[in-house]
């Protein structure tokens, strides 16, 4: 089955049900490993124990960024392409990836207040990413507060391509300006600077993530289009009463 096949929502249907029981699993082993990873890293010999929660911290900051990528790849979709399932896609990303985000916000506040001895700071890449979590948060009020589906894809749309500008805010916050928020240290020029005994469960647990994000994201997917369905069979019914 190619991607273009995809495109029709009952072939995705089909393919949803038969990939879902495989990538719930596949993910629950990977978070199971990547667990058992991290609890057993060693501590950091500057910030001790408080390492650890890089290993939800790291993960859930780059899905976050992640599925704000997809949606706006599925914005053009809708805009521009008008493929049949860009805005499902859009749609059942926009949660996840709100949840990751604001996962990301509080492991960060967590590591924050042993390191800097404060649970937030004002700094331009905590900013930027709370920033990020508000429009998640618009993103999926205009899906719940315009009725007609058509136009609440467009506005929801135009609002993630806006809001895709944060993106690189995000990943180059720390070289633009002086801020508290350490550099790149995983993926950089001249390899990493994390030890490999921490390194190695931060990519595990990476992996893991990502798995439980598409496993999430497809099965949210398959629910849209469920519920859809449903809202078009509402209103034949409802048409035909009249």
């Amino acid at each position: 089955m190619s991607l273009i096949d995809l495109a029709n929502p009952s072939r995705f249907l089909k393919f949803a049900d038969r990939v879902l029981p495989w990538l719930g699993g596949v993910t629950v082993i990977a978070l199971a490993f990547g667990l058992n990873q991290a609890m057993g890293a060693p501590d950091d010999y500057q910030q001790g124990a408080t390492v650890k929660i890089m290993f939800l911290h790291v993960p859930s900051a780059w899905l976050g960024m992640l599925a704000w990528g997809i949606m706006s790849i599925a914005a053009l979709g809708t805009l521009v392409w008008r493929h049949p399932l860009a805005d499902v896609a859009a749609k059942a990303a926009a949660p996840i990836g709100a949840a990751f985000t604001l996962l990301c916000l509080i492991t960060g506040s967590l590591w924050g207040r042993p390191e800097w001895g404060t649970y937030w700071v004002w700094d331009a890449r905590l900013t930027s990413e709370l920033v990020l979590f508000l429009l998640y948060l618009g993103v999926i009020a205009l899906w719940r507060t315009v009725e007609d589906p058509s136009r609440a894809a467009r506005a929801a749309a135009i609002l993630t391509l806006v809001g895709a500008v944060d993106l690189p805010i995000i990943k180059f916050s720390v070289d633009w300006w002086n801020t508290l928020h350490q550099g790149e240290s995983v993926f950089r020029f001249g390899g990493s600077t994390i030890y490999p005994t921490i390194l190695v469960p931060l990519l595990v647990m990476a992996v893991a993530f990502t798995l439980l994000f598409v496993t999430l994201h497809v099965a949210a997917m398959r629910n849209e289009i469920l519920r859809r369905r449903v809202r078009t069979l509402r209103l034949m019914q409802a048409q035909a009463t009249n």
